[in-house]
């Protein structure tokens, strides 16, 4: 088929890798403007940039798309369907009827079940079971329009914001595909039951609090790796946590329970939680017993103390 992409992260660009191995004309591909990143603060292309870039795509970056110029340059592409994975701009309604087949999103979650900005994190957070892949029809409305083809994906019990990302990115990829190959596809509303959303992550929240129970904690650091970090403080300094699990044990919110060769247990408000992956300000992501090497702890012990 003939058809706009528009995307930005990782996740986008493995959807474009496979719409262009499956042979679809793409004429154009829409992404957000470059943005400064790393220590340098130097421009970065998105990932769906490169990809295009690297196949000589034509690359469209505006910074809306509500002028008639922007609104213009896509319908000269003159496309049959325009495909959209985490793009991050809001679509007019001239633009949603510009294609044959309108605009088809690849949205990271079992809709309605976490509409919106971050449906990974908040699946993790929440302790759902499962999470998914949906090719929406696109409408005005936030994540709201009829779903064409889903597909569910186990969440296990390990599971990282990154870990899941994978998963999904790889299922989106595929069931667009699948899609674009059956169009047109029957469209069935989204039940009106069961309505989440998934807003936007605030750095705050993954600050940890350590009166919460081991399992709440757990879960937020699996849903805030890699993207902030779950945060919690050694002796006043910031310290990350990146890979725990639940274990038996009881204490002071905080405190050190003991020191094992490859985790440190730490007392939560009810029970208890094994660090084994963790960071200082400055530092690198070491395993438990990297970081202990450097940073002596012992039973007693208080994270979380200004």
């Amino acid at each position: 088929m003939r058809l706009i992409f528009a995307g930005t992260p990782e996740f986008a660009a493995q959807a474009l890798h496979a719409l262009i191995a499956a042979g679809h004309d793409i004429p154009l591909v829409l992404t957000q403007p470059d943005r400064p990143a790393g220590r340098g603060m130097a421009l970065q292309p998105s990932a769906v940039k490169q990809v295009a870039v690297a196949h000589g795509i034509e690359v469209f970056q505006p910074d809306n798309l509500k002028s008639a110029e922007a609104q213009s340059r896509l319908a000269a592409v003159n496309a049959e369907v325009m495909v959209v994975a985490a793009y991050g701009l809001l679509l007019p309604q001239t633009v949603l009827d510009l294609p044959q087949f309108g605009c088809l999103n690849i949205h990271a979650s079992l809709l309605p079940r976490w509409r919106g900005a971050a449906p990974l994190q908040r699946a993790l957070l929440a302790g759902d079971r499962e999470s998914g892949v949906c090719i929406m029809q696109m409408e005005a409305g936030l994540d709201t329009g009829p779903i064409l083809l889903q597909e569910a994906v186990i969440i296990d019990a390990s599971e990282t914001t990154a870990s899941l990302h994978d998963k999904l990115a790889h299922c989106g990829a595929e069931l667009i595909v699948r899609a674009l190959a059956r169009l047109p596809l029957p469209a069935v509303p989204q039940p009106s039951a069961g309505i989440t959303y998934a807003h936007k992550i605030d750095k705050a929240e993954a600050s940890i609090d350590w009166q919460q129970s081991a399992t709440h904690i757990d879960r937020q650091i699996r849903a805030f790796n890699p993207f902030p970090g779950a945060q919690t403080t050694l002796a006043g300094q910031r310290l990350k946590l990146w890979q725990a699990r639940p274990h038996a044990g009881q204490g002071e919110p905080g405190r050190i329970l003991a020191i094992e060769r490859d985790a440190i247990i730490v007392a939560c408000g009810e029970g208890a939680l094994a660090l084994s992956e963790l960071q200082k300000a400055g530092g690198k992501r070491l395993p438990a017993r990297e970081f202990l090497a450097g940073h002596p702890l012992q039973p007693g012990d208080r994270l979380g103390e200004a």
